[in-house]
């Protein structure tokens, strides 16, 4: 189906060229997909220079497919099925399924391939049984993770569409309470075939990082690249339970973490040699420690 490019009331940029709306939310994954012609400015992003080659206008089309609030426009383009990229490949393993959702906030959701042929989803896009058909047509899908509340919108919903389990952490387990398997306390789970999962309370009560190959962490919100400062962050400013807990639980399972793909919700993605970031996230643990609570703040974000 053809997407309306530009619904009522939401007037064309003058210079009839690619453009971000009023609706946009600064959540950055147009920044992410689209790093050479979207920016920040006045808190929201901006496309500050029109596509110059092929490859550009790709990553426009990329980035107007996943805004969760559609937007990115172009008053004479239509985003159209054979233009969409998603899901993209990351590398041999890890697909980012695109069309992110309103009702996660706009976060980032993943599909991890395990050996066996099959697929874990982690986090959820946008709910859609065409997206649905897309993503199974890569294989069957036998688990849905969920890292935290703020994400579980659409889980059951896939679940059940993949006859797959829904995982959830007890800590959130309203946010999802027909969860199949639900995880407690703050021990590692064995998810199955190379799959870890590391409960990480703070962010949420009930967060939880997913561990793959000693190779990819799935971190939900509880920590994540940032362009701004070069280097991991916790999102100290949006923290719904306690900086102190989180702390704590980087504190606890850093050590225990190696890994060299770091695949948040929000913000950045990252790969570095495992040293690197084994030694980042050393420093990142240290640094929390010393955060106090402060008000919840979105604008404070540094992504």
């Amino acid at each position: 189906m053809t997407e309306k490019l530009l619904p009522a009331g939401v007037p064309e940029e003058a210079d009839g060229g690619w453009h971000v709306d009023a609706r946009c939310t600064n959540c950055d994954v147009a920044r992410q997909l689209a790093p050479e012609n979207i920016r920040e400015t006045n808190g929201r992003a901006e496309v500050f220079r029109q596509p110059q080659n092929d490859a550009e206008e790709r990553q426009l089309y990329a980035a107007a497919f996943a805004c969760h609030t559609r937007s990115i426009r172009h008053p004479a383009q239509r985003l159209t099925p054979d233009l969409d990229p998603f899901p993209l490949a990351l590398d041999d393993t890890v697909q980012l399924c695109g069309h992110n959702s309103r009702h996660t906030a706009g976060a980032n959701s993943y599909l991890l391939r395990r050996p066996a042929g099959h697929l874990m989803m982690i986090d959820t896009p946008r709910w859609s049984s065409g997206l649905a058909d897309r993503y199974e047509a890569l294989g069957p899908v036998t688990d849905v993770l969920l890292t935290h509340r703020d994400h579980a919108a659409h889980g059951r919903r896939y679940a059940d569409r993949f006859g797959a389990r829904l995982w959830i952490h007890e800590g959130d387990l309203d946010a999802a309470p027909d969860a199949d398997r639900i995880m407690r306390g703050t021990d590692p789970v064995e998810i199955g075939d190379g799959v870890t999962a590391h409960p990480l309370p703070g962010h949420t009560r009930g967060s939880v990082l997913y561990l793959a190959d000693t190779r990819y962490c799935f971190s939900g919100d509880s920590f994540y690249w940032s362009r701004t400062t070069g280097d991991l962050e916790v999102a100290a400013s949006v923290t719904w339970y306690s900086i102190v807990e989180l702390a704590a639980s980087l504190a606890r399972t850093a050590p225990e973490l190696r890994f060299e793909w770091v695949l948040p919700g929000h913000g950045d993605r990252k790969r570095l040699p495992a040293g690197e970031m084994t030694r980042r996230l050393g420093q990142l643990t240290a640094r929390t420690r010393e955060l106090r609570p402060q008000p919840v703040d979105f604008t404070a974000l540094r992504w």
